[in-house]
């Protein structure tokens, strides 16, 4: 039976087992695995396990929340004495501070045993940083576990840790979760990015998020058609989208279908401008697509950029008015995961419009900053699929509830 993160927890602050020992653990499991099946990028168990001990000489009503469990960060966030490669080697360096997300994890009791492998600089949804070994898709050996957290949803599928850290700038969590079989969760935020966490359970990102689900009667739209750009969408995602409207119909709720609203390409191109305009003030050298899309974001002037963020802000209000619904439901991805390499083979403009193609629903909800979640949804014969809930009227806690209802 495997354990969720709460029980981890209770069981750690009973002394069932000590922070020192989940190190010893994890120490035991990283041996048997080649550095394209662990998803880390840099290991620290030896710092992790010198924090445990000192957790472990704690009494009980000092240890934090999160006390002993252990969490890479994503190789965009710095840890002070560990490396941060944000996606390259070219562009690593040592880090002398921390950044708040892990420092406030640390704080709470948490141990980061290490790193964990992103795209460069988080911009592509396949994970490959140059210079280091991609991280291999567990499920589907040979193609890519997504990106940009593709690391972190390797190491949780495979078994290795249960929970790993993970940020999503436009379908950075949820896309290697539902590439990888695992939950992915993005909490709202402001656009475009969210630090959220991949996990094997839903119970274990509501846990680590501080979340309270909130039930309730919901009116859910269900859209299948590709929202950004034309795309065909594989028979199995579709079915399985199928049956999770069918389900959340026979639990009680209002299922209905929607189209995609008709100044979708405007939200797009927004999300484009502001995307690319965040790499204009990059230094250095850049190479490949980070370069053309650095290259995009300098010819964005100050008049289109603020177009786009008036635009972004509307949306919210849009969308609730135009489809009257309280969630969204949608494949996460229109196809299973293709081979490593297949994006980067791809000149720079077909590679950026192929990485939409294949999920052309998920930056919806980083332009509006509204929560969204992956769960894989269970297919007989073959791996499952991720279908995708996110919020149009909702809170975090009444999404989260409402997506209980599709992973239990």
């Amino acid at each position: 039976m495997t354990l969720s993160l709460p029980a981890l927890a209770v069981q750690l602050r009973s002394g069932e087992r000590s922070a020192a020992e989940s190190v010893e653990k994890l120490a035991d499991r990283l041996r048997a695995l080649r550095p394209a099946e662990h998803g880390f990028s840099h290991l620290a168990l030896e710092q992790a396990h010198d924090a445990a001990q000192r957790l472990d000489r704690l009494r009980t009503a000092e240890r934090g929340r999160l006390h002993g469990l252990l969490l890479p960060v994503k190789d965009l966030s710095q840890v002070a004495g560990m490396p941060t490669t944000f996606g390259s080697a070219h562009r690593t360096r040592p880090a002398d501070t921390t950044d708040t997300l892990p420092a406030a994890l640390l704080a709470q009791g948490a141990l980061i045993p290490g790193k964990s492998h992103t795209a460069e600089l988080g911009l592509m949804i396949y994970t490959e940083p140059p210079g280091f070994t991609a991280p291999d898709n567990p499920l589907w050996p040979g193609r890519t576990p997504a990106g940009s957290s593709g690391g972190a949803a390797a190491l949780v599928a495979r078994g290795v840790l249960p929970a790993a850290h993970a940020s999503d700038g436009g379908g950075s969590i949820r896309v290697p979760a539902a590439a990888c079989g695992v939950v992915g969760v993005k909490p709202s935020a402001p656009r475009l990015a969210a630090q959220g966490f991949i996990t094997r359970s839903l119970i274990d990102a509501t846990f680590l998020l501080s979340l309270t689900p909130s039930p309730g009667h919901r009116r859910v739209g269900v859209l299948t058609q590709p929202l950004f750009t034309g795309a065909n969408v594989g028979e199995v995602h579709l079915r399985a989208v199928a049956e999770a409207a069918a389900r959340l119909a026979a639990a009680g709720h209002e299922v209905v279908e929607v189209h995609p609203y008709p100044d979708a390409e405007v939200t797009f191109e927004a999300f484009r401008t502001i995307f690319t305009s965040k790499l204009a003030g990059l230094p250095g050298p850049a190479e490949g697509l980070v370069g053309w899309l650095r290259a995009h974001g300098r010819a964005v002037t100050r008049t289109r950029l603020d177009q786009a963020n008036r635009h972004a802000d509307a949306l919210p209000r849009h969308l609730a008015e135009y489809w009257d619904v309280d969630a969204l439901l949608t494949p996460m991805t229109t196809d299973d995961p293709p081979p490593i390499g297949h994006f980067a083979a791809m000149d720079h403009e077909e590679n950026f419009l192929a990485q939409t193609r294949w999920s052309p629903w998920g930056s919806l909800f980083n332009m509006t900053g509204r929560a969204a979640v992956s769960v894989p949804w269970p297919v007989p014969g073959r791996h499952p699929v991720g279908v995708h809930l996110g919020s149009i009227r909702l809170n975090d806690g009444e999404l989260i509830a409402l997506a209980q209802e599709l992973h239990e």
